[in-house]
């Protein structure tokens, strides 16, 4: 199997019948992937719960891998959080996601899986690269302090899939989403990002009436947010469509301030009380916007616009309140 390095070759329309793996089938982004391929005409989506398959266990990772001979692959599992999470506890969001994703990228080596999406995360790139940023951007700086852990272990991601184009000819490819929203997001107070975080603090305001919400930081941040449907619908038009070894930016090419988020999410769930900034809390990255162009040029674009993607989320998030991730 020869893998080419330029958009001009297409690998074509993925077979509906073949074993087709979502490691994360769970999550926010594998959820999202499992619906977006179903809907496609895929028959045989595969996926273990975490409980039922620890992948940091390798043994058992290998193990399973072996026995279900998936033709595709995409890694949407890892160790997510917010600042909190992410600057508490650096070694665990480190160790847990490399051995995740060493543990499935050697097993799929291992049995010969022709097409694998690994998809990371924008920290990877430096804190204070160029706006919008390019791919080229990815290790030309340092990193974001309070998330350099987890940025590390997704750049390992990235490069142990550029190993295996080199190794071994195939056509993996690795995609870094924008910050994602969505169903099966995690809500929780102390382990969400920003915009799931958000949604809680908001709604649990409006629902008791208190007059002041508190957020972290001054709010002048910039974010950009991808609905979870759009990421899962651009990484199966990567894979049929984009074969290159540098990894492709997913997003919508638009950003926010964190306080204009704020203000729409309070809106949406209608809060009518004050906000408060905790200016003694970090900021993170001043501005996190992604270059999209390569995106493009594979022929997507994100369709769901942030206002109806946070009203769905909303709307998701009330249904499911009592069961959710904390």
């Amino acid at each position: 199997m020869t893998a080419s390095d330029g958009l001009d070759y297409a690998p074509g329309e993925l077979e509906r019948d073949a074993t087709f793996y979502v490691a994360g089938h769970r999550g926010l982004v594998g959820s999202a992937v499992v619906r977006k391929l179903q809907a496609s005409g895929f028959e045989n989506v595969v996926g273990k719960s975490s409980a039922e398959l620890d992948l940091k266990n390798r043994d058992a990772v290998f193990a399973y891998m072996a026995e279900i001979k998936p033709k595709y692959v995409v890694l949407a599992a890892a160790k997510v959080g917010g600042i909190l999470a992410n600057s508490t506890y650096p070694v665990d969001f480190l160790s847990d996601n490399i051995r995740i994703q060493t543990n499935v990228l050697d097993a799929a080596v291992a049995n010969d899986v022709e097409r694998v999406a690994f998809l990371g995360s924008s920290c990877i790139y430096p804190k204070f690269a160029e706006q919008p940023i390019r791919e080229d951007s990815l290790l030309t700086g340092h990193l974001e302090p309070t998330n350099d852990a987890y940025a590390i272990a997704k750049i390992a991601g990235i490069l142990q899939t550029q190993a295996v184009r080199r190794q071994y000819g195939l056509p993996w490819i690795s995609a870094m989403p924008t910050n994602l929203y969505g169903p099966n997001d995690n809500f929780s107070p102390n382990g969400s990002h920003v915009l799931p975080a958000l949604i809680r603090r908001y709604d649990e305001a409006a629902k008791s009436g208190a007059p002041t919400v508190t957020n972290w930081g001054t709010g002048t941040p910039r974010r950009e947010f991808l609905h979870s449907d759009d990421m899962a619908d651009a990484v199966l038009h990567l894979m049929e469509h984009y074969d290159g070894p540098e990894q492709v930016n997913v997003g919508t090419g638009s950003d926010v301030t964190i306080r204009e988020i704020a203000e729409t999410i309070g809106g949406v769930v209608g809060f009518t009380g004050e906000t408060e900034w905790d200016t003694s809390k970090p900021d993170g990255t001043p501005q996190k916007l992604l270059d999209v162009s390569k995106l493009a040029d594979a022929g997507w674009t994100a369709q769901i616009s942030l206002e109806e993607g946070l009203e769905r989320t909303v709307a998701w998030y009330r249904d499911h309140v009592d069961n959710i991730r904390q």
